[in-house]
């Protein structure tokens, strides 16, 4: 009996896993933006409660989908359950600052004492390469 061929399939299988399990655990899409220096990642005693702002606007608690009154509902039940829990904000890099400045604002009211921001690391340009990422005017 020759098992070439199913050690064939097995191994094109494996990779095949390989490849798509990483992407099964995404979260919502966000471009977040760049700096140069971002602080290491800290460790607190509970997971922070992660809220995302999509390009669309949409808001996202723990890659649930909530209008902005429905995601501030939310962020008063999970801390008057956990006072103590950090509250993060993944917000796209194409937002304008007013599309989170009610989500800051409507979060203090709720009793977080204030937002920590996510945010990419920003590479320099190579020499006569563009910087991309740099601001420009916003109109």
């Amino acid at each position: 009996m020759n098992v070439t061929p199913l050690v064939d399939v097995v191994l094109v299988l494996l990779i095949i896993f390989t490849v798509v399990a990483p992407r099964l655990d995404q979260d919502v899409q966000v471009e977040l933006p760049g700096i140069f220096n971002p602080d290491p990642q800290t460790e607190g005693t509970t997971d922070p409660l992660k809220v995302s702002v999509a390009r669309a606007g949409e808001y996202y608690i723990d890659e649930q989908k909530y209008d902005l009154d429905g995601a501030i509902v939310a962020l008063g039940e999970a801390h008057a359950a956990d006072p103590l829990r950090r509250l993060v904000l993944r917000a796209d890099a194409k937002l304008r600052y007013g599309a989170v400045r009610e989500l800051f604002a409507r979060s203090q009211q709720v009793g977080f004492p204030g937002v920590a921001l996510m945010v990419g690391e920003r590479r320099k340009p190579a020499d006569g390469e563009p910087d991309l990422s740099a601001p420009g005017p916003r109109g």
